[in-house]
């Protein structure tokens, strides 16, 4: 396994602990204001981390600080208030598997509107996870996993709009990804803030402020620094299906750390899920194909692959890692490759 497609494991992971905690959480604080202070924790997080390693930053450059903006809005502030809402009236371990749509919406996104590629065990894969997520949310008093229909419409909208949030991250996921990261929390927690406030929201207890800071530190900034990185390797559309293992990891804590039920949609629509999160695991992409003449400013390894062998004005050891502004000149060759920030080729 690519240590890439760890990146994005341990990104769902930390994801997907979140939405039982922040069930836990929502006893004693509104969902507009847990929402700001999940962000806030990531960012301010983030910043003091970056304060205190004094690294360097890729900035976004032109078009991309409104990809970056867009992302923050659909993500950043859309996202996590639909969560919020739709969860108090859902099972924390329900709500954690319906989050399985944002990764077949992210994919239909980076196929249909970014024109990435996918193949039939991709498209098989998604259809899996989009049944699972069918069998969770059908009517009727075994399913919905104690919530309602409108609850499972606000967890589905939030998938969307996290949905675009990771399309657009996509097109600045070679900029630093701690700054990425960083900026949406501050930014994202700083209008969810102000929104809480202006609707008669106040804060919770320190120790509620101090529990959601924290989980916002681990499931929304760290998380989101690796996915950043698995989106710059990956892609969109197979980071997205990586990813999808995140609402196991918040269901099973849901049963465990809530005590609930488990029912035969759990189960079943699990299964399915995991089905089609096999599936993406097990593809293997590999044709002749051409690189154009490119030039951009990223982290890689001098020598790691045919992509980064270009010359230095400088002495560099194979195996380096370090980051500057070097130029690809154009390639043909056959290797196993996902769409990453360098196999944009069509098909």
């Amino acid at each position: 396994m690519p240590v890439h497609a760890l990146y994005a494991l341990s990104a769902a992971l930390l994801f997907g602990m979140a939405t039982p905690l922040a069930k836990l959480l929502l006893a004693s604080v509104s969902p507009l204001m847990l929402a700001a202070l999940l962000y806030l924790g990531s960012g301010l997080g983030l910043a003091c981390v970056r304060l205190l390693r004094r690294q360097s930053t890729v900035l976004p450059q032109g078009p991309e600080w409104l990809w970056l903006a867009g992302a923050v809005l659909a993500g950043g502030v859309a996202g996590p208030v639909l969560l919020m809402r739709g969860l108090g009236g859902f099972s924390a371990s329900g709500a954690s598997l319906l989050l399985n749509s944002e990764g077949v919406l992210t994919a239909l996104l980076a196929w249909c509107v970014f024109k990435e590629n996918f193949d039939r065990r991709i498209a098989l894969g998604m259809l899996a996870i989009v049944v699972g997520a069918l069998v969770l949310g059908w009517p009727g008093p075994a399913g919905l996993q104690g919530g309602s229909l409108a609850s499972a419409g606000l967890i589905v909208a939030a998938c969307l709009a996290w949905a675009i949030d990771n399309n657009l991250t996509r097109k600045v996921s070679l900029a630093d990804a701690g700054f990425i990261a960083m900026a949406k929390g501050l930014a994202a927690g700083s209008v969810s803030l102000l929104l809480a406030w202006a609707s008669g929201a106040v804060l919770p207890p320190a120790s509620v402020v101090a529990q959601a800071a924290l989980l916002g530190f681990a499931s929304y900034g760290v998380s989101l620094v690796l996915f950043v990185l698995a989106l710059r390797h990956l892609g969109t559309a197979r980071t997205g299906a990586y990813f999808a293992v995140a609402p196991f990891a918040g269901a099973l804590l849901s049963v465990w750390l809530l005590d609930e039920p488990v029912t035969w949609q759990l189960l079943l629509g699990g299964a399915l899920m995991a089905l089609g999160v096999l599936l993406h695991l097990a593809e293997r992409h590999v044709h002749a194909h051409a690189h154009g003449a490119q030039e951009h400013d990223h982290m890689h390894t001098h020598g790691a692959d045919e992509h980064h062998r270009h010359d230095h004005p400088f002495p560099v050891a194979a195996g380096t890692s370090h980051r500057h502004l070097h130029q690809h000149l154009p390639l043909v060759h056959t290797h196993p490759h996902f769409p990453d920030a360098h196999h944009g080729h069509s098909h």
